[in-house]
């Protein structure tokens, strides 16, 4: 048996680790920090005394956890209604950090950030399609080690994550990959929506943009989709242009708006390989934006 405190300060060397794959399975902050935690007891009470890889072995029992939680929320969390021309959906935890700086609680996970734009479609894939595809894809972790935790063969498992990648590739738009940009790009947005600029809130978007939008409760969770619907809607941001500062949102950057100290919403873009907007993503549910930090 490894001894207790030697297995504590291992786990507490791979706990970023197992944090970004909680995060990336769940896409929910308290969730993944539940999931390593519940790694954690599980892995104290084993005898890993004859475990050769130990980050491997722990990713396994936090992944294992994860299948469990995502299989035990039972409704799929992707659009789930239509009501008109507003479709109902769900935009999961953001990522926060400083434009200027690392925030060293998020360091790890805004390091290999993935966008939100991906973790919303990462929502819609089935719990073992997605175990598949964060395990396989996002950490090279072997389908011969992914297949126990999903009870199929290699190959069933390697189909899994086929099929996955599929979708995400599929939806998924391809980011711009000039930082510089996004950045005067958001920065335009703000400017313009402040402004109530119509022609200029146009002229930063794509025909196909989409804007999810997830307050938590209905009407106000919606999706909206075409430059001239998204322009409509982005003009009732005015109200909050005060309030707006720019931020990392999971590794891109953002729009934050905070009131009173208290985070009020939390705006994500996607920008396209031409540099237009291609979708927003807006978090504005007061239970899951309350225990989010604010960035220094």
């Amino acid at each position: 048996m490894v001894d207790d405190e030697y297995l504590a300060q291992r786990f507490e060397e791979h706990r970023g680790h197992l944090r970004a794959v909680a995060y990336r399975m769940l896409g929910s902050l308290s969730e993944a920090e539940d999931a390593v935690q519940e790694g954690w007891l599980r892995a104290s009470r084993a005898d890993s005394g004859a475990v050769d890889n130990l980050g491997g072995w722990l990713t396994t029992i936090v992944a294992r956890i994860c299948l469990n939680m995502l299989r035990a929320r039972g409704t799929r969390r992707e659009a789930a209604l239509d009501v008109g021309e507003y479709e109902y959906v769900h935009v999961p935890d953001p990522v926060l950090g400083p434009v200027d700086g690392a925030d060293p609680e998020q360091e790890v996970l805004l390091a290999d950030s993935v966008g939100l734009a991906l973790m919303v479609v990462l929502e819609t894939l089935a719990p073992a399609e997605r175990l598949a595809f964060v395990l396989h894809d996002m950490f090279a972790v072997p389908f011969e080690d992914i297949a126990p935790i999903v009870d199929k063969t290699p190959a069933a498992t390697r189909q899994l994550a086929s099929r996955a990648r599929r979708r995400v590739q599929g939806r998924v738009p391809s980011p711009s990959p000039d930082r510089a940009r996004q950045r005067e790009v958001v920065e335009a947005f703000i400017s313009a929506a402040r402004g109530g600029d119509f022609e200029a809130l146009l002229a930063l978007l794509d025909p196909d943009v989409v804007l999810r939008a997830d307050a938590g409760a209905l009407p106000t969770t919606k999706l909206v989709r075409g430059a001239r619907a998204v322009a409509e809607q982005a003009q009732s941001f005015r109200k909050l242009a005060a309030f707006n500062r720019l931020v990392l949102v999971n590794g891109a950057p953002g729009i934050l708006a905070v009131v009173g100290g208290r985070v009020v919403s939390v705006l994500a873009f996607t920008l396209g390989e031409d540099a237009r907007i291609t979708e927003l993503n807006i978090l504005a549910d007061p239970v899951r934006l309350r225990p989010l930090p604010i960035p220094g």
